[in-house]
C-alpha cells in the first residue's frame, strides 16, 4: 500500500498550516473552524477561560486579561484566532461559528457556555503587535498600538492620531458622508485614498473644514498646523473606549486580541508599565465589557521576572493564565495529518508485530539530553507512522532554535512555518513509498528551507550542485548536510555518527552498520570540501562565512612540537600530575616526557615516555621499544591512534593560531560571532583531546624496564602507578634492602641511645635493615682501601641514585648503626663526634652539614691505653665509674673535663673576680690544662695520650685545688670581712697613733691578707677584727661626745646673744643644730666627725652675724669673730696679760677703723 492511501483525509489537500492573525478570507476561516481540534489540554484551556469570561457577563470586574502562553509553533495564535471568532460568533459560510464547535465538545454544559458568550453582542480587534507597531518604539508603543487598532476598528485612520481625532471629532458632529463627499469635490480624490497624504492638501483640507465645520480659516489653519491633538494618554483612550462601547449598548462586548506580546515587549520594563496601566484602567473603567487577550512565548511570571520592577498588578489583571504545551501539537497533527484508515491502521498492526525489536534498535541516541523515544508500542507506532515520536520533539525545538538565530528571522517569527505544514510536507515527501518507509529528519528541512537567509541556502544549493556535477558529493551528502543544519543549534542532541545514522533512518528494514559507515563516508567528503567542521566526534554545518573562516584556519601551519607540547600539558598537568611518584613511603622523581619533548625539567632517574603518532618511535616497533625502555630505565606507552587526540589538539592549535593573528575587534560583528564560536571549540577540541587521551593511554601498549606490561586498570592514574612500580621495582633492584622505614631524627637518636644501652650491659646490639648497613660498610671499607675521604654527602648521592632508591633518612639510620656498633666514626669540621651528641641527625641529613661530615673506618685505641687512661680517671674523679669502652671512655673524658674547664673558668669570673683571693694562678692553671687535655678531642687516641702525659700535673693541680675550693667553702666571708675592715681603717690610721695594740692588729690582718697561702691563719682574723673594731668604737664615741658638745655650746650662745624679738632666727638655728647633732650620732668614722666641728663652728658664725640688730639705718657696721681676736697662749705673768690684751686691742681698732661700730660674735 501507498502511504499516501493510508490516511483517512487526503494528504495533499490544503491545509493552512500557519494561522495568521490577518488572514480572514471567508474559505480560510471555514476551514480553521472545520478541522480546529480540540485536544485534551485545550479544552482544560476553554473550560478556564470561559468559566471566567461568563463570570464577567453577570458581574462587573477588573480581570480582563487573558494570557496564552507556549513554545513557538505549539498553537497560541491559533487558539487566540478561533476565540476570536467563538466571541464575535460571524457568519461564514452561512453557518454561525459557533455552530461549527457543536460537535468538538465532549461536554455539552461547555459548549452551552460557549453559546451563552457569544449570544452577548462582541466585537474582537485582533491584531499582530510587531505588524502595528510605530517604527519608533518608545515607552508608550503599546499605547499607541492600542489606540490605532482602536480607531482603525472604528474607520478612522489610526497610523496618524491627528487625523484619527479629526475624524472622530467630525464623527461626533454627524456630518462624516458630507466631509468625505466635500472633499472628494475639492480634491478629486476619496477622503479613504488620500489622508495618508493629507499633509500635502492644507488648502483643500482648510476649506473642508470651513465648508462643513463653519470654521473660519484661521481656526481651520491653526488645527492643520498645530500639534495639539499628535498625542494621546491612556486615561484619554481608555474614556473613548468606554464612550464607545457604551454607545453600542450596555451588553456590548469589545476584546483586544494581540498576537506576540511577549516577544514584542521582551526584557523592556517601561513597555511592560504601559501594558500594565493599560489594561489597568481599561479593568478600572469598563468594569468587564472590554477584555485583552494576548498571546506570548513566556509565562507572564517570566515576563515580569525578566522586565524588572514591582509588575504585580498586571499579574492580578491577566487573571486568566493558559499555557499550551507540545502534546497539544503532537495530537492536533496526529489527528488534522496522521489519522489512518481501518485498513492502514490492520496493516500498520502487522507491520509492527513482525518489527518491533527491530524498530527499538533503529532509534537509539548517545549523549542525548532530551528524551528522545522511538515506538512505545504499537498504538503508538500505527498513530505517528511514518513518523517517528521523538520528531514531535524535536522539531519543535528545531524551529525554536531556527526563529531565535535569525535565517530570514521575520517569516518564521510571523507564523510562515508550522510544525502542521512542516509534518504534511514531509508526509508528501514519501507518499509514493510502501510500508516500509520512514520518515527521516532532513526532509525536514524543505519546510524551512524557503525562508532561511540566503547565505544559508546558498550553502546547499551548491552542495546540491556540486553533488549533480559529481564533483566530489553525492546525493545523499546533501541530505545529510541538510540534517546538520536542522540540529546545528539544537543542544539537546550531539550531531555525532551514530546519532546522524538514526536521525537519517528511512526505512524499517535499513541496516544501521552499513548506514553509519555511509554516513562516515559522507561526513568525510563534506569535511573535505569545507561544508561541514569536525570538533571531536561532533561534526558542525558551516555558513558561508565560517567556511572562509575555516578554511583560513584549515591552511594555518602549527608546529608540531607545540601540539606535542600541549599532550604533555594535558598528560602531565591534568590527567598524572604527580611529579613524584610515590611508592611505598618513597617518592621518587621522574622524568615525564612526550615524544622527545621534556615537560618540565629533567630531575629523575627513571623515566615515563608517552609516544604518539607523530613520534619517529611510533613505528620503531617492539624491540627497539623494549630495548630503549630497559637501557635508558624508561616506562613508554605506546598511544592508541584509534582516538583522534592528535587531530583535535592540532585543530584547537589551529584555531588558537588563527584568533591570535587577527585583530579580531576591528572585524564585522558577524565574523566576531563565528569567531568567538571558534574560539569555543577550541576548547570543545582540547575537552575532547583530553578525554580520547586518556582513552589512548588505558588502550595504550606499555613497554617498562624491558619487558612488555600488563596491566588491567579502568583509569589512567592507576595504570601509570602500576607501571612506574614495575620500573622503580626492577631499577632499584636494592631498595629491598631497606626493610624498616623511619620518620624522624628521634628515631635515630633512638639508635644510639640503644648502643649505649647494649654497650652498658655488654650485650651486642641488633640493628635493623642488616643487609643496607652491611652494603654500606662495604663501601666505606672500599673508600678506605683507596684512602679517600667520604663524605656524608657522597653516601647520601650513592644510595639514593639507582640500584638503590633509599631515602636519605634511612640512609642516615644506616650510618647510625655503624656509629653505634663502633665501627664507623663521624667527624664533624675535623672534630670527632660521640654517639651522644644530640646534633648527630643534623650532621648526616641537612644539605647545609652533610658536606662537612666525613665518615671514617674506626680504628680501636689499645687496651694498655684504655686501662691506663681508665685508672687515672678513677684516681683523678675519685670515682670508680669509669666506661670501659672506647666511645664512653672518650664520651667521659670530654664531658668530665670540659665540665671542669667550664667551671673553673666560672670560679674565676664569679667568684675572683677583681678581689685579691689566695691561689688565683691555680685557678687558672686548671683552665690551661684542661685546654691543652681537650685541644686532643678531635682524635681519640691522641685525647687518651695527652691525658697520661698530664697526670702527675693533673693529680698535683687537684691537691691545689682542694685547698681552693676549702677557701672558698669555708673561709672566704672571714677573709671578706677582714678586707673591708682594713679598707675602711686605712684613711683614719692618724686617729690610732696613740693606740699602740689597736695598730699592731691592724699591722697583723694585712700581713696575713697578703699572703699567698694564707688558709693556716685565716683563723686569727676574727680576733684582731673584734678586738680593732672595739679600739675604734671607743675613740668614735668619745669624738661624737664633742660634736654634741659644740653643738649645745652653739645653741646656748646664740640663745644669749638674742634680743627677745628674734625668736625666728633662734628658732631656724635650733632647727640647723638639731640637724648636725643627729649626723654625729649616726657619723661611722671619725673623719666625718672632725668635718662635723667645722661645720658647726660656721653656722655658729651665721646665726650670730644674724643677730646684730642695726639701730640707724645709715650706721657703718662690722663685725669680728671672736675666736679670730683670741688664740690660743701661755700666760704666766701680768706682763704676759698685759700684751695679751695689747695685742686684742690693737686687732679690734683695726676692725673699727673706717667704721662706726664693731660688733664682736
Amino acid at each position: 500500500m501507498k502511504l499516501r492511501d493510508i490516511y483517512q483525509s487526503d494528504i495533499d489537500r490544503e491545509i493552512n498550516g500557519v494561522i495568521k492573525v490577518a488572514q480572514d478570507d471567508e474559505s480560510s476561516i471555514q476551514q480553521e473552524l472545520q478541522e480546529y481540534i480540540i485536544t485534551k489540554e485545550l479544552r482544560r484551556h476553554f473550560n478556564s477561560f470561559l468559566a471566567n469570561y461568563e463570570k464577567s457577563l453577570a458581574v462587573p470586574t477588573d480581570r480582563i486579561g487573558v494570557w496564552i502562553s507556549g513554545f513557538f509553533g505549539s498553537g497560541k495564535s491559533h487558539f487566540l484566532k478561533i476565540l476570536s471568532y467563538l466571541l464575535s460568533n460571524p457568519t461564514v459560510a452561512g453557518k454561525k461559528a459557533v455552530d461549527y464547535f457543536a460537535d468538538k465538545f465532549d461536554d455539552p454544559m461547555m459548549f452551552a457556555q460557549l453559546e451563552r458568550c457569544a449570544s452577548i453582542p462582541t466585537d474582537t480587534i485582533l491584531f499582530n503587535i510587531d505588524s502595528k507597531s510605530p517604527i519608533n518604539k518608545d515607552k508608550t508603543a503599546i499605547l499607541r498600538v492600542f489606540a490605532k487598532v482602536f480607531y482603525e476598528y472604528r474607520g478612522f485612520y489610526g497610523d496618524d492620531l491627528k487625523v484619527a481625532r479629526l475624524e472622530q471629532f467630525v464623527e461626533k458632529a454627524g456630518k462624516t458622508e458630507e466631509f468625505r463627499s466635500r472633499f472628494q469635490e475639492i480634491n478629486g480624490d476619496s477622503w479613504e485614498n488620500a489622508r495618508d497624504a493629507f499633509a500635502f492638501f492644507e488648502d483643500d483640507i482648510v476649506e473642508v473644514l470651513m465648508d462643513t465645520l463653519a470654521m473660519s480659516e484661521t481656526a481651520a489653519r491653526n488645527w492643520f498646523n498645530g500639534t495639539e491633538t499628535a498625542d494621546i494618554s491612556i486615561e484619554q483612550l481608555v474614556r473613548e473606549i468606554k464612550e464607545y462601547i457604551d454607545s453600542r449598548g450596555k451588553h456590548f462586548r469589545l476584546l483586544f486580541m494581540i498576537d506576540e506580546v511577549g516577544q514584542y515587549i521582551g526584557s523592556d520594563g517601561s513597555l511592560m508599565l504601559n501594558l500594565q496601566t493599560i489594561v489597568e484602567e481599561i479593568g478600572a473603567k469598563c468594569e468587564g465589557r472590554v477584555w485583552v487577550m494576548v498571546t506570548s512565548q513566556e509565562a507572564i511570571d517570566s515576563i515580569t521576572k525578566i522586565s524588572g520592577d514591582d509588575f504585580s498588578k498586571i499579574q492580578g489583571r491577566f487573571n486568566t493564565r493558559l499555557s499550551l504545551s507540545s502534546s497539544s501539537v503532537d495530537e492536533v497533527i496526529k489527528k488534522r495529518i496522521l489519522a489512518k484508515t481501518d485498513l492502514a491502521k490492520k496493516l500498520l498492526s502487522m507491520q509492527y508485530g513482525k518489527n518491533a525489536a527491530v524498530l527499538k534498535n533503529l532509534y537509539t541516541f548517545t549523549d542525548a539530553v532530551l528524551d528522545l523515544k522511538g515506538y512505545a508500542g504499537e498504538y503508538d507506532f500505527i498513530e505517528t507512522y511514518p513518523f517517528v515520536p521523538y520528531q514531535f520533539r524535536l522539531m519543535q525545538n528545531v524551529l525554536a532554535q531556527i526563529r531565535k538565530h535569525g535565517n530570514s528571522g521575520k517569516h518564521l517569527s510571523g507564523g510562515e512555518r508550522s510544525m502542521l505544514s512542516g509534518f504534511q510536507e514531509a508526509a508528501q515527501a514519501i507518499e509514493e513509498r510502501d510500508e516500509n518507509a520512514l520518515v527521516p529528519f532532513c526532509l525536514f528541512y524543505n519546510t524551512v528551507h524557503t525562508f532561511l537567509e540566503s547565505t544559508i541556502r546558498r550553502v546547499i544549493d551548491r552542495c546540491q550542485n556540486a553533488a549533480d556535477s559529481y564533483e566530489g558529493l553525492e546525493q545523499y551528502d546533501v541530505s545529510v548536510l541538510k540534517l546538520l543544519y536542522l540540529i546545528r543549534y539544537v543542544d539537546d542532541i550531539k550531531a555525532n555518527v551514530d546519532n546522524i545514522t538514526t536521525l537519517m533512518v528511512d526505512d524499517i528494514r535499513a541496516d544501521k552498520i552499513n548506514m553509519r559507515r555511509r554516513i562516515q563516508e559522507s561526513l568525510d567528503r563534506l569535511v573535505s570540501q569545507n561544508y561541514v567542521t569536525r570538533n571531536g566526534d561532533t561534526y558542525t554545518f558551516l555558513t558561508d562565512d565560517e567556511q572562509d573562516i575555516e578554511r583560513d584556519i584549515r591552511n594555518t601551519p602549527v608546529d608540531s612540537a607545540a601540539i606535542v607540547q600541549s599532550i604533555a600539558q594535558t598528560v602531565f598537568g591534568d590527567l598524572y600530575i604527580s611529579k613524584k611518584f610515590k611508592f611505598g613511603k618513597y617518592d621518587f622523581p621522574y622524568d615525564q616526557i612526550v615524544d622527545e619533548t621534556v615537560f618540565g625539567q629533567l630531575t629523575g632517574a627513571i623515566h615515563l615516555r608517552m609516544v604518539t603518532v607523530a613520534s619517529d618511535l611510533y613505528l620503531a616497533g617492539e624491540q627497539a621499544l623494549l630495548m630503549r625502555s630497559s637501557v635508558d630505565n624508561e616506562a613508554i606507552f605506546l598511544l592508541d591512534d584509534k582516538s583522534p587526540y592528535f587531530e583535535d589538539m592540532e585543530q584547537a592549535a589551529k584555531i588558537r593560531k588563527f584568533v591570535k593573528s587577527r585583530n579580531v575587534t576591528q572585524l564585522p560583528e558577524v565574523i566576531q560571532r563565528i569567531i568567538r564560536g571558534k574560539q569555543q571549540q577550541a576548547t570543545a577540541c582540547e575537552k575532547n583531546a583530553r578525554e580520547h587521551i586518556a582513552a589512548s593511554i588505558l588502550e595504550a601498549k606499555v613497554y617498562v624496564a624491558g619487558e612488555v606490561g600488563r596491566f588491567k586498570t579502568t583509569s589512567v592514574k592507576e595504570k601509570i602507578d602500576e607501571a612506574l612500580g614495575e620500573l622503580v621495582e626492577s631499577v632499584y633492584s636494592k631498595l629491598g634492602y631497606v626493610q624498616r622505614c623511619f620518620d624522624s631524627d628521634e628515631e635515630l637518636l633512638q639508635i644510639l641511645d640503644a648502643s649505649s644501652q647494649q654497650t652498658a650491659i655488654g650485650r651486642a646490639m641488633d640493628v635493623d635493615n642488616p643487609d643496607a648497613v652491611e652494603e654500606l660498610e662495604r663501601y666505606l671499607a672500599l673508600q678506605d682501601t683507596k684512602m679517600l675521604p667520604t663524605s656524608m654527602e657522597d653516601v647520601q648521592r650513592r644510595f639514593s641514585a639507582i640500584p638503590y632508591g633509599w631515602r636519605e633518612i634511612d640512609i642516615a639510620a644506616a650510618v647510625c648503626a655503624l656509629i653505634s656498633t663502633q665501627k664507623v666514626t663521624l667527624q664533624y669540621s675535623g672534630n670527632a663526634i660521640q654517639p651522644t651528641d644530640r646534633h648527630i641527625p643534623d650532621y648526616l641529613r641537612r644539605k647545609t652539614e652533610i658536606k662537612k661530615s666525613i665518615l671514617t673506618r674506626r680504628i680501636a685505641i689499645s687496651d694498655s691505653l684504655v686501662k691506663k687512661s681508665r685508672e687515672f680517671l678513677k684516681e683523678y674523679f675519685n670515682t670508680m665509674d669509669v666506661p670501659t669502652d672506647e666511645d664512653s671512655l672518650i664520651a667521659f673524658v670530654r664531658s668530665r673535663f670540659s665540665s671542669q674547664r667550664d667551671e673553673l673558668q666560672k670560679l674565676l669570673t664569679e667568684q675572683y673576680g677583681g678581689k685579691a683571693y689566695p691561689d688565683r694562678a691555680v685557678v687558672e692553671n686548671g683552665i690551661q690544662l684542661c685546654g691543652e687535655l681537650l685541644s686532643q678531642k678531635k682524635d681519640n687516641t691522641a685525647l687518651l695520650e695527652k691525658m697520661t702525659a698530664l697526670e702527675d700535673e693533673f693529680l698535683d693541680f687537684a691537691e691545689d685545688l682542694s685547698d681552693v675550693q676549702s677557701f672558698f667553702r669555708h673561709q672566704k666571708p672571714v677573709f671578706d670581712e677582714a678586707l673591708e675592715i682594713v679598707d675602711s681603717l686605712t684613711p683614719e690610721t692618724e686617729y690610732l697613733q696613740a693606740e699602740g695594740q689597736a695598730l699592731n692588729n691592724l699591722r697583723t690582718i694585712r700581713q696575713i691578707l697578703e699572703m699567698k697561702k694564707p688558709y693556716k691563719r685565716v683563723s686569727e682574723l676574727p680576733g684582731l677584727i673584734q678586738s680593732l673594731r672595739n679600739c675604734y668604737d671607743q675613740l668614735l664615741a668619745l669624738k661624737r661626745q664633742d660634736v654634741c658638745a659644740e653643738v649645745q655650746a652653739a645653741m646656748g650662745e646664740i640663745h644669749q646673744a638674742a634680743n627677745p624679738d628674734q625668736t625666728d632666727i633662734v628658732n631656724k638655728a635650733d632647727a640647723a643644730f638639731s640637724v648636725k647633732r643627729q649626723a654625729a650620732l649616726d657619723a661611722s668614722t671619725l673623719t666625718q666627725l672632725d668635718a662635723m666641728m667645722i661645720q658647726i663652728a660656721n653656722l655658729r658664725q651665721q646665726y650670730l652675724k644674724a643677730l646684730v640688730v642695726v639701730e640707724t639705718p645709715d650706721t657703718d657696721t662690722v663685725t669680728v669673730s671672736r675666736n679670730s681676736l683670741c688664740g690660743t697662749a701661755k700666760l704666766e705673768n701680768e706682763a704676759d696679760i698685759q700684751r695679751y690684751v695689747a695685742e686684742i686691742q690693737k686687732k679690734l681698732l683695726e676692725k673699727l677703723h673706717g667704721h662706726d661700730v664693731l660688733h664682736v660674735i
